[in-house]
């Protein structure tokens, strides 16, 4: 069985105070690359996250977001008294020093302007609360991730079933396409031998070691021979099909051997001089240059 690299996995909790959700997306990646977004109160378990999205995701680029909306009215910002009052004080200070009298201090257009809106408006009068983490609290979002995560490899087996069968159909198809090359290359070696026999008997006999000649025309037609490649690349090719059905991540296993299969395509379409046989060589590129394709997404 196969999985996608790809997925989207999301899980919601209502608690007291909070409502949390949980989003868990995955893309392709060669390795494991983890990106979490999460409230500041529980920034000191990503470490412990990211070691559960690479035990439990094995592969991809991950993504993980973790939101929260208040479900009270509540705000985390206080007014801080103390700054607030040291403001103004030097603000009263100020209209001493410059001897401002108490009517014409703070006389905007002609009426007498309230001084509290712009002291609010002055750097640290908010000061935000520090938000504190909640153990009960972190063991239900702990929970709600991995549902999450669980959703998320649901989505990868899913996708991946589909590409199983389009992997399979295709390894198929040049399983086919080997199959029809075989008449093909018999009848190529018996045209060999027939075309050299006929130029051979055109040449004066006298001129000939014969049994050089038989040597040479051993070895000549082993080198055109596609026995051994047939039988490697028939062999990959069931390889690769029983490395789809395990349960362990396989998607470079899986690449690895069609490097192979495509190696002994290259060597079988380099000895094929046929034009029919050149022909097949090509759709078997072709069907194998798809399933690559694939394999990138698969994990």
């Amino acid at each position: 069985m196969i999985q996608s690299m790809t997925g989207y996995g999301k899980a919601e909790i209502n608690l007291e105070k909070s409502h949390f959700t949980i989003e868990v997306k995955s893309l392709n990646s060669k390795q494991i690359d983890t990106n979490i977004k999460m409230i500041s109160s529980y920034r000191d378990k990503e470490i412990e996250l990211r070691k559960l999205l690479s035990k439990k995701l094995h592969r991809g680029k991950i993504e993980l977001s973790i939101w929260r909306q208040n479900m009270v009215s509540s705000t985390n910002l206080s007014l801080n008294i103390e700054v607030l009052k040291d403001y103004h004080n030097q603000i009263l200070q100020l209209k001493n020093d410059l001897g401002l009298n108490k009517q014409s201090y703070f006389k905007m257009r002609g009426y007498e302007a309230d001084i509290l809106p712009a002291l609010l408006k002055m750097p640290d009068v908010f000061e935000k609360e520090k938000e504190i983490a909640n153990k009960d609290e972190w063991h239900n979002i702990s929970q709600a991730i991995d549902t999450a995560i669980s959703n998320l490899v649901q989505y990868r087996i899913v996708e991946g079933e589909k590409l199983e069968l389009d992997i399979k159909s295709r390894i198929d198809k040049i399983a086919i396409f080997l199959k029809r090359i075989i008449p093909l290359s018999e009848k190529r070696i018996e045209k060999v031998k027939n075309n050299l026999t006929k130029k051979l008997s055109e040449i004066e006999s006298k001129s000939i070691d014969q049994n050089r000649f038989e040597q040479e025309l051993i070895y000549y037609l082993e080198k055109q021979d596609i026995t051994e490649e047939r039988v490697r690349l028939d062999a990959h090719l069931t390889y690769f099909i029983t490395s789809m059905d395990s349960s362990a991540p396989n998607g470079k296993k899986l690449g690895f051997i069609s490097q192979e299969i495509g190696r002994e395509i290259n060597t079988i379409g380099s000895k094929s001089s046929d034009v029919e046989m050149q022909k097949i060589v090509v759709q078997m590129k072709d069907e194998l240059e798809k399933i690559k394709e694939q394999l990138l997404n698969i994990l």
